[in-house]
């Protein structure tokens, strides 16, 4: 047999094998696992809650019993408002810190939107701040320093004092000191400044979010700020958070912006107000017209906030166009334990009961 006719065949031969290997490839992988929509668990504010968190993230299957990933190729999404209200907040932070540290080691992902909370506690806004989240930082040199705090301001805290009442006494003072500055106080501030371990996280995490077609906002997204690609809004506000901007005109204190706006949801008085005072004033549109307005701007079919509570559970509007998730789940507010899964176009709300 001739030398080419010999390797003409053995190339044929070849090239069925290749094509056979390709057909038994796509046998054993289905097209069901080939195109499997990418799985979401959304989860709305905690507020210093740590056993509903623990519980939320068991029930749906993103970390195990011993604290660790067990997500798989999930993205988890927490909409912000750690802080404030319960005594767990130091605790969340370092579990979801652990989460996103595990996470991508199975393909997986762990986004935590930025709240008001958050930037509140950054820029010294305590108003919300509980005892026992103070508390959570106290260390065997705690009392230390407190009083090397109080020894190095006291001169100016006893002239202020007197200032107020001129027969004020030192040790009078020093109670007045005590009492603003619980322990752990000083070590809560030092870590939630834009220079301290947490201000940093949090500066870093965005405002805005887009996975495939939902978008992801703590309050909601305005027409106005949907002008401004997500990218600009983070930005913005990251230099801002680094900046610990807490002026009139800040964007981490606009209620038009994304960690405060309401007027998708409810009747906000503070977005009319801010929009009155514009130069030409600003117009609100219809809530629905206003999400689709949204919606088109980002090349988006759904977005998902928090912010505004909904004690009667996930609230799914204009057929999942908006979805509602904070139910108020920390025990301040006493609502329902729930998370959003999001397969697809599919957003399936769940809860879990709240354990002792």
């Amino acid at each position: 047999m001739p030398e080419g006719t010999v390797a003409a065949r053995l190339k044929r031969m070849v090239r069925i094998a290749v094509q056979a290997f390709a057909v038994l490839s796509m046998i054993l992988i289905s097209p069901a696992q080939a195109q499997r929509p990418q799985r979401i668990i959304a989860v709305g504010d905690l507020h210093g809650d740590l056993n509903a968190w623990l519980t939320i993230a068991k029930a749906a299957g993103v970390m195990g019993p011993d604290g660790h990933w067990t997500g798989g190729t999930t993205t988890l999404v927490q909409l912000g408002d750690i802080a404030d209200r319960g005594p767990g907040t130091l605790a969340i932070i370092q579990s979801l810190q652990l989460l996103q540290q595990e996470a991508p080691k199975t393909k997986g992902n762990v986004i935590v939107v930025l709240g008001n909370h958050e930037a509140m506690n950054l820029v010294g806004d305590n108003r919300y701040t509980t005892p026992g989240e103070y508390a959570a930082f106290v260390d065997d040199r705690s009392v230390a320093r407190r009083e090397r705090e109080y020894e190095a301001n006291r001169k100016k805290l006893e002239a202020a004092a007197r200032a107020v009442n001129p027969n004020v006494k030192p040790s009078e003072v020093l109670d007045q000191f005590i009492a603003r500055t619980p322990l752990g106080f000083i070590e809560h501030r030092a870590a939630w400044r834009p220079s301290g371990w947490i201000g940093k996280w949090a500066s870093a995490n965005p405002a805005i979010v887009k996975i495939g077609s939902v978008l992801f906002a703590h309050g909601g997204i305005s027409a106005e700020y949907s002008k401004l690609s997500p990218e600009e809004v983070n930005n913005r506000i990251a230099a801002a958070m680094r900046r610990a901007d807490d002026s009139p005109n800040s964007i981490l204190t606009d209620p038009l912006g994304p960690m405060w706006y309401r007027g998708l949801v409810t009747n906000d008085p503070d977005s009319q107000a801010e929009r009155a005072a514009m130069k030409p004033p600003s117009v609100a549109l219809p809530p629905d017209q206003e999400l689709d307005e949204v919606l088109a701007a980002y090349g988006a079919k759904h977005l998902v906030i928090g912010h505004t509570p909904s004690l009667k559970g996930i609230q799914l509007l204009g057929n999942g166009k908006l979805a509602r998730i904070d139910t108020g789940i920390s025990s301040y507010y006493g609502g329902p334990l729930s998370w959003l899964e999001i397969v697809g176009d599919r957003m399936i709300p769940h809860t879990v009961p709240r354990t002792p």
